[in-house]
């Protein structure tokens, strides 16, 4: 009993001892084998590998990938004519020697991308104080970027390099400060207005302009149809007289007959009228003489 447990014991350590010496290193990483806190290796392919067991050597991991690192400072800059901008940008970097990146650097990526971010920030500064807002906003930007990377990589490959490799520097976005663009803001709210009240007063003149040729025209129009009105309604009597007169000529008694009827019916024209008269008045001359005709 004492030989299978002693047997299974045994078997229990060699295996840890076993995992303690085996490691696999992924594709996406470096592996980085230390003896007594010295760097020994860096493993750079994927797969199995084997080491001392600790603490005669240990294994840290390093990212292998492109790596981002995009800028958290809203600290404006100034440009050569002395305005306040903000720039958001990114960095694409990688790890390319792990043994200069540990000794010089750091053990991980975020010690890499804190010192990149001040480098990066102040090859910004430099260049940003040497340019003016409109090569910024203008083709002269991707110069700008260009000189920028430059100068990371001059930094990052100096006396004691940092086994890093910087790929793409770009500018994002570039804005003022945050109480200029309020300024601005404001007068391109104050010019709005000023055009819209313009436009709007134009526009109220404009409209009075048309109300009044419009008044103008009606009273025009309305004048001459008036005056055509009245020169064909005098045409029209004149010529209701003159057909009268040739009709009530050819035969007087009975013009003088109709007229009397039309006065009949001018007088009676309602049935509450009354009319208090002689009847031997001339007014009934026409129906005495009808009378007396029967």
């Amino acid at each position: 009993m004492n030989r299978i447990g002693f047997f299974v014991s045994s078997l229990l350590v060699l295996l840890a001892l076993l995992s303690s010496m085996l490691f696999v290193v992924d594709q996406r990483q470096f592996g980085v084998v230390y003896a007594l806190g010295q760097i020994k290796e860096v493993i750079t392919e994927p797969g199995l590998n084997w080491k001392l067991p600790p603490p005669f050597q240990n294994v840290r991991y390093i990212d292998k990938r492109l790596l981002t690192l995009s800028s958290t400072d809203t600290e404006p800059m100034l440009t050569k004519e002395k305005q306040r901008v903000v720039i958001d940008w990114y960095v694409r970097w990688r790890i390319s020697d792990p043994q200069e990146y540990i000794r010089n650097v750091g053990l991980d990526e975020t010690a890499g991308s804190m010192q990149l971010n001040r480098v990066v920030r102040n090859a910004f500064q430099e260049k940003i104080n040497r340019s003016g807002l409109s090569d910024l906003l203008s083709s002269q930007r991707e110069q700008l970027m260009s000189d920028v990377k430059s100068d990371v990589l001059k930094a990052v490959r100096g006396e004691k390099p940092w086994g890093v490799d910087v790929v793409d520097v770009r500018i994002t976005r570039v804005d003022y400060a945050e109480t200029i663009t309020e300024s601005v803001y404001r007068r391109m709210e104050a010019e709005r207005k000023r055009v819209a009240n313009e436009l709007r007063s134009k526009g109220v003149a404009e409209g009075e302009k048309i109300r009044a040729e419009a008044d103008r025209q009606r009273d025009i129009t309305i004048a001459n149809a008036y005056r055509d009105a009245q020169i064909i309604k005098g045409q029209g009597d004149a010529e209701a007289a003159r057909i009268y007169g040739e009709a009530f000529g050819r035969d007087p008694q009975f013009a003088q007959f109709y007229r009397s009827l039309e006065a009949y019916k001018a007088s009676f024209n309602k049935k509450s009228d009354v009319m208090v008269v002689d009847p031997s008045s001339d007014f009934f001359k026409a129906m005495r003489s009808s009378g007396s005709a029967r």
